[in-house]
């Protein structure tokens, strides 16, 4: 895989699967512009991958925000070749009749309409240049459903069904919109979940272990790829043997 002379965009790009991502396609010889929360954490991050990469402080869930760090990263990279949308919550573990209506508004405001809005936000501009490459990360929660976790697998099911509706739309030009389904890697995002979630987890995966990030990330990049001339609108299992529809 070649990704010089490209710029990837990737949401929640300092840490996690995110990170994992942009390390790859950097040593493939792509800029990143890591789009994070985390303003310091994204500019260490960004610092560490070289070939010009450079941080966007983003809110997903705000689309002024995702509109001014799409603008910023076309002033400064002139294109987006990639867009990679790690950006997400998981939410805490309780029984739907017990969960925080707050709480359940504010995960769909950053899975759901954080993933609407970044891939709307970049549409235009790959329109343009007749090229792009999108890949939304979704979860086997979305597929399956994962009890006391209502909030994070709907949001997940949303992700889905986004992902394949926009591929569609998108399928008579050069730019492909591809999902992936992780089982669970242990990133920061544990630290939102119960231990017993995180045994439930685990006792659904096959394998008998988590995701590893650069697992993940060998998958995505090949999505982001050029060498991804025909899939579209198509769901890629990650989970381990979990789930492999």
């Amino acid at each position: 895989m070649d990704f010089s002379r490209q710029t990837a965009v990737i949401t929640g790009g300092a840490q996690g699967i995110g990170l994992a991502c942009a390390e790859r396609i950097a040593k493939a010889g792509g800029r990143i512009a890591v789009w994070d929360m985390d303003g310091a954490l994204a500019t260490s991050a960004a610092a560490g991958l070289g070939n010009d990469s450079f941080a966007c402080v983003v809110d997903v869930s705000d689309w002024d925000s995702v509109v001014g760090a799409r603008d910023t990263t076309l002033a400064q990279a002139g294109r987006i070749d990639v867009m990679i949308n790690s950006a997400g919550i998981a939410g805490s573990n309780a029984p739907l009749v017990d969960y925080p209506v707050d709480e359940f508004a504010r995960i769909q405001a950053v899975n759901v309409m954080g993933t609407f809005h970044v891939d709307k936000a970049v549409i235009p501009a790959m329109r343009a240049q007749k090229y792009g490459r999108i890949v939304n990360i979704a979860s086997v929660a979305g597929k399956e459903g994962n009890p006391n976790a209502s909030a994070y697998s709907a949001s997940k099911a949303a992700v889905i069904g986004l992902t394949k509706s926009l591929g569609k739309e998108l399928a008579d030009m050069d730019i492909a919109v591809n999902c992936v389904t992780p089982a669970a890697a242990r990133t920061r995002i544990f630290d939102q979940m119960s231990q017993e979630h995180i045994d439930f987890m685990l006792s659904k995966i096959p394998r008998g272990r988590f995701l590893e990030t650069g697992e993940a990330a060998e998958m995505i990049a090949w999505l982001a790829s050029r060498e991804n001339s025909f899939s579209t609108g198509a769901v890629f299992d990650l989970s381990g043997g979990r789930a492999t529809y």
